[in-house]
């Protein structure tokens, strides 16, 4: 069974940093884009960050210079770091990857369970 599992959320105050962390496990044969979505209450899934196998990298305008997403290929896991938080970016926080199990057939979009990111004074 392949997962995701988030992990690194919390309380900040504005202007800290959290770094959350995102582990992929199960019979994994390969990983394509990584990526980082939030979801804040009354508001849509918005995409924070990718990230390509090879590194190449994507970021919303709003945490552009902020945030920062990067990945270790030989630990199947996805980080983002984010400096500079504002309340703004309280949300949870949703990992996402496009895998191909070691069972073959296709390239499917696996989800983790979301992270609680608060950012309060």
């Amino acid at each position: 069974q392949v997962q995701l599992v988030e992990s690194g959320g919390g309380l900040v105050q504005p202007g800290g940093s959290l770094r959350l962390s995102c582990a992929a496990s199960g019979s994994i044969f390969s990983i394509n884009t990584m990526a980082w979505y939030r979801q804040a209450p009354g508001k849509q899934r918005e995409l924070v960050a990718d990230i390509t196998s090879g590194g190449s990298t994507n970021y919303a305008y709003s945490v552009k210079a902020r945030f920062t997403i990067s990945r270790d290929n030989a630990k199947n896991t996805a980080y983002l770091q984010m400096n500079s938080l504002k309340p703004e970016d309280t949300a949870v926080y949703y990992c996402n990857a496009v895998m191909l199990a070691m069972n073959g057939g296709t390239w499917l979009d696996y989800w983790g369970q979301g992270t609680q990111v608060t950012v309060s004074s």
